[in-house]
Formats: C-alpha cells, structure tokens, sequence
C-alpha cells in the first residue's frame, strides 16, 4: 500500500509540475513602446512618447554595468545562482511578515518582481505570490540570465512617466545609460521599490537614504572604492527633467507620423547632423536680416546613397514660418539647378561639345522672352562657360535645340518623378525653373550621377541606388543597365565645368590653399526669388541647401550664391577634403577642335588643338563659322568676279557670327575681324 501511494506521488509530481508549466503564462510586455530614433552608431536623434504618453522605451540587450551591479546588490544578490526563486530569502520574508504581523518584505527575487511588474503590479496576496513563483520558474527555463535583467531594466517603473532605464537615464541625467556614474545608477536601482519618491526639483529625502545606502553598501562589498563612494555621495539628485535630444527633427516626426513605436535606426552620422544644423542654424540668422526664414540641408554618401546628415527644415520660428514643413521633400521652382541636365543630355546626344558657341543674345519665344540675371548679353559663349556663369539665354537656346519634350524624358530616365505634366506644360522655362522639384531628388540625381563617374572601371559590378535613403527599409536598387542615361564622359566633362564654377567672394583664391578640396558645384534662383538652391560634389558626398521662405513669399537679393552656398561650403570644410573623379578616358576620343567656335574643326578652320571630347562628340557638326570669302588684293574689301578680276583675288578664311551674335560679342572680343566691306562697284 506505501508502495502505491509512493508511485502515485512520483507520478502526479511531474504531472503536476507539467500541468503548471503549460497552464502558467509567461510574462508579457505588450505595452505600447516610445518612437526611438538612432543614429548609425545607435546615438539617439530624437525620441516621442508611447501612445499612452509613457516614455517607455524598446526593449535592448545590453545593460549598463554600473546599474547591473548596483541593482544585484540592491535587489537579488544570488540572481545567478538561483532558479528564479530564492528559498531562503522567501522564508526570512515570511518569518519578518509574521513577526511583524504585516508584509514588510515581499522576498522576490529580480525573476519574481518582473513578473509582477508584467501583471501591472497587482495587490500582494497569497495566490498572487504563488502564481509569480511560477512565472519565475517559467521564465528561467525559457530565457537566460542577462535576457531576464535586460527585460527588468527595460521595464522597471522609475517614477511618473518614466519606465526602463534608458527612458530613465535620458529623462533625469541626460545622457544614455552608458555614462551613468555609480551614484546616478544606485538611484535608479532603488527607484523600482518607490517610484513615487523621484520628483525632479521636489525629490523625497527618503531617496537620497536609499540610493545612499546603497553606495554604502557596494563600498562594504568592494564593488567600489571609498574615494568613488565619497564622490558618488557627494553627487546632488536630479533638479529637472531633461528633454530628449532634438536632432533630427524631420526624420523624427517622419517616424511619429507612421504611429508605430519601437526603435529605428537611421544612416545618420549623429556629430555630423549636429554640426550641420548647428551651421544651418548660423547661417539663418544671416538670411533673416532680409526676412528669410527656412533653410534645409542634407548629406549623401555617394557610393552608397546613405543620407549622413539631414537637416529638413530650420525656421526662425517653427509655428509662425512652417518650421514643420519638411522643406527637403517639398516640391518648389527649381530655378537654373537643371541647368547642367541638360548640358550632360546634349554631351550624350552628340549635339554638343564642351567648347561649342551658343547664342547669347536677346530673343522672344512667342511672347517668352528669357533675361540673364545680370541682364547682359555675351552674343555667342562657350556652352561649357554659359553653365559655369548660369546664363539663362543660352540655356534656353540650348533647350530649343534640344527640345523641351526630349529633356523632359531625360529627366525622367535621370529619376525625376515630380514633372507629371507634359512638355506643352513645361515649354523652354522648363530649365529656367519651370517645373517643380524636391532637394532630396535634386541631390539623388547628383549623387547618382557621381557613383557612376566614381565608380566606372568597376560600374558593372556594382549596384545602383535609385535615390537616397536614411534608413535601409528605404533603400531602392535600380535594375541593371537602366539606371542611368549618361555615360561616364558626359559626366565627367558636366563636373569639370561645374567645378570651374567661382566660388563665393569670401571663398575667391580657394585653389591658393592645399587644404581646399576639389568641388563642382552649381546654385539655383527660381522666378521671383523664392527659391535659393545650392548644390556641390567630389567623389565622396553631395551636399545640398534650400533657403527661403516655406510660405512661397519671395524677398528681393535671395539669391542660390548669397544665401545657400555659404552653408555648402561650410558644410565641405565640415567634411575635409574628398577625393575627386578619375577621368574615363576609354569612353573619350582625341579630335581636332576649331579653337575660334568650339567645334569639330572643319578645313577651313586657321587656329586648332588637338582636344579630348566624349565619343558621342564624333557625330557633332562641324565648324559653321568658318566660310571662304573673296578679298582684294591689299585685303581691304570684299569683292567678287562681276567686279574683279579672279587672278588678283585673295581666297581666306573667315570667322562669321551672325549679325546679332557678332554685334553684342565683339564687346568682350576685341580680336573679332568683322567682315571688311564691300568694294565700291562690288554688291
């Protein structure tokens, strides 16, 4: 009979214990989480309550040492020793509780509590500790040691708001839990036991008795030294609360919008955002002395397409001038920022050479009638030079060449999704500022122009983003082969031009300096000036600046040079000198170019060199300009065979614009031999 019932007994034992294992639940925190930005190396950019206005942040592996030992000694010394539950320190708290003839210690280990804390800290009763017993238990088969305390430090209730030690450490001392000192980590660990004895400026004495008690105690056990307890002794309770680091604050509010907490990880390089929005920041107050109050800026990595740094909007007052309005996704004019698009376009189309003469004069376009911004007239400019000084009139004509409806695909092919209408639309101010784009496509475009150039000799083997990202669930791959419409030497004669741009007055003589770094750059003006764009790159990074008004209210004198360069290069010097483009020879051909008209040099040509241009440039037209006239014999008049005898003519080669180009080019050219006149008698 004792034999059976001792079967029966090793039998329901296990039973039981397996009956308890499936039936008990594990401890769940399924509490709504804070929005918790990071940078690339985990710095945090910016964070927001959870839903239930809890700072409560997600849940991280690592727990900072100082706190780990502080709370060991505090609240569950033998936490690796034990199974989760601590017979002996379960008996004393019964024996106290008795003698005392109320509960004055609960004797749950670190496993226990956070149980109770997944309950909501319900009222302690006897079931209730039994059931937490259990959990515990439980909870030490499926997780190890470290997981345990990482989900208490996470989860522990540190006053008001406030739950887990990072959301802790940001809000009472500032800084991540990684910099705590031995006295701000005593203070959170006895925080769980009464939270209600933290109040930032109105603290309770009796937590300064704990948290000393604690130092005290860790010096006792050697966990610290007495010159470290002294000092920790000595270190004041938190006065404040602190805000939380407001660094990225688009990208942040990006997040908030999505409505779902937890914690995301950007590109963005924390001490180079900082600078940037500081610099942002400085030079905002030099454009409000003229009622400028919005500047943006951003920082793509070009072999990547990581935005390292992004500035989305800095307002002299964030409610009264749109400082919410993320000024690097608004759509606004463009101004001549497309300008070197469509001098790269006609580079690959054959239909242009870097020195090739461009019309510069006055002309309307069926009531259009484009200005320079100097209001001046070249007659007849390189093309290369008509971008690097941004002259409108030759853009346009460039563009009428070219045609709107072609440039307009092109755009698209460059990945340019905001011109939606068709080129009717648009017509030839398409390249004056016509049409609408956002900085980051801006930028994306540049930066992915510059990874195919940085990236030729080995361009097959690598892959394309499609436009710029700071977070990889952002990242878009181009397929291969349809990434990009330009070739190699289309670009690199595009950014030679550019990088011949002059640099602001303050920046003049910068190739004087070694530390200077080689930079292409091009600034934009829209209509009305609105808008003031800048736009710079080497082989490393683009960096990109909108200022203006988010309103659309334009101010006289905002200008790309004036207000958004300065932070460009500003931003450069932040970065240090980058390394520049090697040529790609192998897409470029050696001809003879018409040094007088920037053609391919036909036979009539007197002054030529031997250039290099980009292959496409072989199908370009030869030389116009150069005709054969017929000269009398001193060369002093235009004749012809009615008037003159054939033998005594000189047959030479002549430059000829046409009249209106010849009239306004021979102001700057001196050296131009206009055509001598006719000899009397001679028509």
């Amino acid at each position: 009979m004792k034999g059976s019932r001792t079967r029966v007994f090793l039998i329901l034992v296990p039973v039981s214990l397996l009956l308890a294992g499936i039936l008990v639940p594990v401890p769940r925190f399924n509490k709504p989480l804070s929005i918790v930005v990071e940078s690339d190396d985990g710095t945090l950019l910016g964070a927001h309550t959870a839903t239930d206005g809890q700072w409560r942040f997600p849940f991280s592996d690592s727990v900072n040492s100082k706190y780990r030992k502080a709370l060991l000694n505090y609240e569950d010394r033998y936490f690796y020793l034990h199974p989760g539950v601590n017979p002996v320190s379960l008996l004393r708290s019964l024996f106290l509780n008795i003698k005392s003839r109320r509960i004055v210690s609960g004797g749950s280990t670190i496993t226990m509590q956070l149980a109770r804390m997944s309950g909501d800290n319900p009222p302690r009763t006897v079931p209730r500790k039994l059931l937490e017993i259990l959990m515990a238990l439980k909870m030490e088969m499926l997780y190890s040691k470290d997981e345990i305390l990482s989900l208490y430090a996470a989860n522990a209730p540190l006053g008001g708001n406030v739950v887990g030690i990072e959301a802790a450490s940001w809000r009472y001392f500032g800084r991540p839990p990684a910099d705590l000192s031995w006295a701000e980590a005593s203070m959170l660990a006895v925080l769980p036991n009464a939270p209600s004895l933290i109040y930032p400026g109105r603290n309770d004495p009796r937590l300064r008795l704990k948290r000393d008690g604690l130092l005290s105690l860790l010096a006792g056990r050697g966990v610290i030294d007495s010159m470290t307890c002294e000092l920790a002794l000595a270190e004041p309770l938190p006065v404040k609360v602190h805000d939380l680091p407001v660094l990225a604050p688009r990208v942040t509010e990006e997040y908030i919008s999505g409505g779902q907490g937890g914690r995301y990880k950007t590109t963005l390089d924390d001490e180079l955002q900082e600078k940037v929005m500081t610099m942002a920041g400085r030079q905002l107050k030099v454009n409000s002395r003229n009622e400028i109050h919005n500047i943006a800026a951003l920082v793509v990595e070009v072999e990547t397409g990581k935005i390292i740094a992004y500035a989305g909007n800095i307002s002299t007052d964030e409610d009264e001038h749109s400082g919410k309005v993320d000024m690097l996704t608004a759509r606004r004019s463009t101004g001549s920022i497309l300008k070197p698009f469509l001098y790269a376009a006609m580079l690959e189309s054959g239909e242009l050479l870097p020195g090739m003469l461009v019309p510069d004069v006055p002309v309307e376009f069926s009531g259009y009638s484009p200005k320079n911004f100097n209001l001046e007239y070249n007659g007849a400019v390189p093309a290369a030079q008509a971008l690097q000084r941004s002259l409108n009139i030759a853009a346009v004509e460039m563009l009428r060449d070219y045609s709107p409806d072609r440039f307009l695909l092109f755009l698209r092919e460059m990945g340019f999704t905001s011109f939606e209408r068709n080129s009717d639309h648009y017509g030839l101010s398409l390249v004056l500022g016509g049409g609408e784009a956002s900085l980051l496509e801006l930028t994306g475009s540049y930066a992915r122009m510059a990874k195919k150039l940085k990236d030729y000799y080995s361009y097959e083997d690598k892959e394309m983003y499609l436009r710029p990202y700071y977070a990889e669930e952002m990242r878009e791959e181009a397929a291969p082969g349809t990434a990009m419409p330009l070739s190699a030497a289309s670009i690199w004669f595009t950014f030679r031009a550019l990088q011949d741009v002059n640099r602001p007055l303050d920046r003049s003589g910068w190739e004087s300096f070694s530390s200077s770094g080689r930079i292409a750059w091009k600034t934009g003006t829209s209509f009305g000036f609105r808008d003031a764009w800048a736009i710079g790159f080497n082989a490393d990074y683009v960096v990109g600046v909108w200022a203006g008004n988010a309103d659309g209210e334009g101010r006289p004198g905002l200008t790309g040079v004036t207000a958004a360069a300065p932070l460009l290069f500003d931003i450069f010097d932040l970065l240090g000198q980058g390394d520049w483009f090697e040529e790609p020879t192998p897409e470029m051909e050696e001809v003879e170019i018409c040094l007088e008209s920037g053609h391919r040099a036909s036979s009539l040509c007197t002054s030529t060199a031997m250039m290099m241009i980009p292959g496409s440039g072989l199908s370009s037209p030869v030389c116009p300009y150069h005709r054969i006239i017929h000269l009398s014999s001193d060369m002093q008049y235009r004749v012809t065979d009615d008037c003159y005898s054939p033998a005594g003519m000189k047959h030479v080669s002549w430059f000829i614009l046409p009249p209106a180009q010849e009239w306004y080019y021979r102001k700057q050219h001196p050296e131009y031999r206009s055509l001598p006149g006719w000899m009397p008698g001679c028509t």
